[in-house]
Formats: structure tokens, C-alpha cells, sequence
């Protein structure tokens, strides 16, 4: 192992040409090509041929460095965007300010390859539109954009070294998770960043840095100058993680959950409904991890009706709730109501999600009492919504101490999460407003699309 004396492992140290980055010998790390996937050693390996450098970076070698398997392999190269277009002839550009190259191949698979950059897109502050020359970057440049030391390492098949410019390694072999540079001030620049910093710790059980987490802590509401679109989409990625509930309990510690869901700032000053909130949360996570044969998913509307499900059962006393006759139908416009005012719009959340939303809710208390029953009227298993509703009240039986909710009910490919599931008053039928294209695998496809 080589170092040099000016690297900080906080990342305060400011890229500049003096600085050199830690190499971290073959022996002296778990990694080696073998572990990497083999469509990622083509394009590494095909990078080198072609006489450019090629590196395995951010989230894979950090799980590779955990023996965990990585979702997935991105790779970085001093190669430019048109260069690695023609290098690659099956990939294709994405991305408007910083352009990254998707390199496909057979059963789906893409590897991302981007070009070294100087900054991130959310550290710039000077212009509207990044010149197209001062893009690109060094290595070194590289490293000191990304969020966090665990994720700002590279990994170089020539040698099978990792290059460490601002402590990566020794924060994992610590179990620390740290903000690259001064955290008051990335995180200003990008309030995102503390989503990322919290998911990194719940996922690998590690400590987040006393330093980054004080801004956090501080800094918390600034999520609230972000884009509703880009909460929604961080806020996905912890539901589905399988690491849900240890999420929630840093989001509790830190704030961040009372600044996302204001509502549960008083709510969950009890023990009561925190626990309530973790045992579902306990559920989404069991059924995510508990894949077997098929993968276990479940559809955003039903994740955000569970996240929410303690607030909903309090502001209306939901499992208690008359909703025969027009007890059904003014339970179905309070609750439309509080999910619009409330939470669709803070979170971008689709009318037709709603629609599902609500359905879920308003069942609620008839789908329970029918499973104590253990009998599900004819009628009723003819509804549109009766498969959901199933599932949404198995879960939630089993985080109030019923029985395990079976993965089979949840196996398989997920609903679209655009589909309404309350029962509608029916339609003319005209038209495919809303409808799924036609595709075939034969040959020719329908009328002439495959």
C-alpha cells in the first residue's frame, strides 16, 4: 500500500494537482476480476485495448470491497462521449449536461460508462449552461465530486488496484459513512446528499460520521427546496431496499422523516405508532429479501399506502370505521381528500396512484373483518381491486401481529403503478386512451410493429 500525506479522510482536502491518491495493492484488498461482472470486464478490457484508461467505480467497488454482489457495474474512462460511442456501436448517449454511454448486451444488460467529470451538476452555481469543455476531469477531479468516500473509490483491472484520493477504504473497514468535503456546504448545494448519506448507513449498518451528521441534522429542511420528483424517486429507492426500517429509524433520529412527512412529527412522538410504522416497515422488508424463485416487488402505490398507513388509521379511525352503504362513499372522498391535500402533491404522486391508494384504504376495514371470517364472498373476488387488497391487508395484519403474510400472494411481475384499481363506473370503450401498445415476439409483429 502507497499513500501520500496530503490526502484528508474527511475529503476536506480540495482537488488540486498536488494531491495523489492512495493505491491499494492487490493483497491488500478482496477484489479481483473475477468478482466483476462479465459483460463490465468487456468494456473495461476493451477500453484498455483501445488505449484509454478504464475504471470500476462508486457503489460496485464498495460492495465488491463488502462482499456483497453489486446491482450494478459503472464504469469510468478519460474516454469522451463520441469516442466510446464508436468504440461502442451497441450503445447509445443519455443525459443532457453530463452524457453518459450505455453499453447493451444480450438478456437486458447495460453498463453505464461515463467520462471523468471535473464537479457534479448540483455544485455548479456560476451558470445555467456547463461549457462542454470544462465537463470532463481528472481522476482526481473525479473523487472529489461524488457524494460520499465510500462511494469515490476506483478499481483498475490492470493491476487490480483500488485508488483511494479521500479515505474511502478506511471508512469502510471503519463502518463510517462521510460526506466527500464540508458537509455543510455539499449539502447545501445538493440537500439530496443526506438521503444518500442516511441510505448508505441503514444498508450496511454503518455510522455516519459525527461531522455529517450534525448538517444533517441542521440541515434537514432544506429537502423542501428539492424537486418533488427527485424526493419521490430517493424515497422509492430506501422503500424497496429491504433495509426500509432501519432507514426509518435514522430518518426519525436525524428529523428527516418529519421533514418529508410533516404529520408524523407529532404522531410519532409515541411509541405506539413508531412501532406501528417500523413493524410494517419490518413486513415490506422480510417480503423484499424473501425473493425464492421470483422477485417479491411490491407497486409504489401500495409501498406509500404502508409508509402512510399509521397516519391514515389515526386521522380517521379506519379499522373502526362504518363503511356500509354511504359510509363507503364518504369514507372514499375524506380520505381523496387528505391524500391530495397532504401528500400527492408533495410527492409527485399520479392521480391514478392515488386512486389505488384510496381503494386500499377504504376496503381496509371490510377485508379485514372478511379474513378473520376466512370467507371471501364470490362477489367480492370478482372486484378489480380484490388481488391488492389482499395483499395490502395481509401485510399490515402481519405488523400488528398476525400471521406471516405468504410471499406467494406478492411473488411475481408487479401491477403498473398507473393502473386505477377502485372500481369504476364502467365506459364507452372507445379508443386505447391509457392502454397498453400491442407487441408480438412473432415474426412481423401486429401490424407491422414488433
Amino acid at each position: 500500500m502507497t499513500a501520500d500525506s496530503s490526502i484528508d479522510r474527511g475529503g476536506g482536502q480540495k482537488p488540486s494537482s498536488k494531491v495523489q491518491g492512495t493505491i491499494i495493492e492487490q493483497d491488500d484488498h478482496p477484489i479481483r476480476p473475477g468478482d466483476l461482472d462479465r459483460e463490465a470486464l468487456k468494456v473495461l478490457y476493451r477500453l484498455r485495448d483501445a488505449g484509454f484508461a478504464a475504471y470500476l467505480v462508486g457503489g460496485g467497488v464498495r460492495d465488491l470491497y463488502l462482499g456483497k454482489r453489486p446491482k450494478d457495474f459503472d464504469i469510468s474512462t478519460n474516454a469522451h462521449p463520441g469516442q466510446l460511442r464508436k468504440l461502442f456501436r451497441n450503445s447509445r448517449t443519455i443525459g443532457r449536461r453530463f452524457r453518459l454511454v450505455q453499453v447493451f448486451y444480450r438478456g437486458n444488460k447495460i453498463i453505464e460508462v461515463s467520462t471523468l467529470r471535473s464537479q457534479s451538476e448540483y455544485d455548479i452555481r456560476d451558470s445555467k449552461v456547463l461549457p462542454s469543455n470544462n465537463t470532463f476531469g481528472t481522476l482526481e477531479d473525479d473523487a472529489f465530486r461524488r457524494d460520499l468516500t465510500i462511494n469515490s473509490l476506483f478499481y483498475e483491472i490492470e493491476h487490480n488496484t483500488i485508488i483511494d484520493y479521500v479515505g474511502g477504504v478506511a471508512d469502510l473497514n471503519d463502518g463510517i459513512v462521510r460526506i466527500v468535503g464540508d458537509p455543510e456546504v455539499r449539502i447545501t448545494r445538493d440537500p439530496v446528499r443526506m438521503l444518500r448519506a442516511v441510505r448508505h448507513a441503514a444498508r450496511a449498518g454503518f455510522t455516519i460520521e459525527d461531522r455529517t451528521w450534525q448538517a444533517i441534522v441542521a440541515q434537514r429542511d432544506q429537502l423542501n427546496l428539492c424537486p418533488t420528483s427527485r424526493i419521490r424517486d430517493e424515497l422509492l429507492k430506501d422503500l424497496v431496499s429491504g433495509c426500509s426500517r432501519p432507514w426509518a429509524e435514522k430518518c426519525v433520529q436525524s428529523g428527516i422523516l418529519f421533514t418529508l412527512f410533516p404529520f408524523y412529527e407529532s404522531l410519532l412522538a409515541g411509541d405506539g405508532e413508531k412501532q406501528q410504522l417500523y413493524s410494517i416497515l419490518n413486513v415490506i422488508d422480510r417480503l423484499h429479501g424473501n425473493c425464492g424463485e421470483q422477485q417479491v416487488r411490491l407497486p409504489e402505490y401500495m409501498l406509500f399506502a404502508a409508509i402512510l398507513f399509521p397516519w391514515i388509521e389515526k386521522e380517521f379511525d379506519l379499522l373502526n370505521r362504518e363503511v356500509k352503504g354511504g359510509g363507503y362513499r364518504t369514507l372514499l372522498t375524506e380520505i381523496r381528500v387528505a391524500l391530495e391535500e397532504v401528500i400527492c402533491t408533495r410527492f409527485n404522486i399520479k392521480r391514478s396512484a392515488k386512486e389505488a391508494i384510496t381503494t386500499l384504504y377504504v376496503n381496509m376495514p371490510s377485508f379485514q373483518s372478511y379474513r378473520k371470517e376466512k370467507n371471501w364472498p364470490k362477489w367480492l373476488k370478482k372486484k378489480s381491486y380484490f388481488d391488492d387488497c389482499v395483499q395490502f391487508s395481509a401485510l399490515i395484519e402481519e405488523a400488528g401481529g398476525g400471521p406471516k403474510a405468504a410471499e406467494t400472494l406478492f411473488a411475481g411481475t408487479p401491477k403498473q403503478d398507473n393502473v386505477t384499481l377502485q372500481e369504476s363506473g364502467g365506459g364507452s370503450g372507445r379508443g386505447r386512451r391509457g392502454g397498453n401498445p400491442v407487441f408480438t415476439s412473432q415474426k412481423g409483429g401486429v401490424f407491422g410493429l414488433r
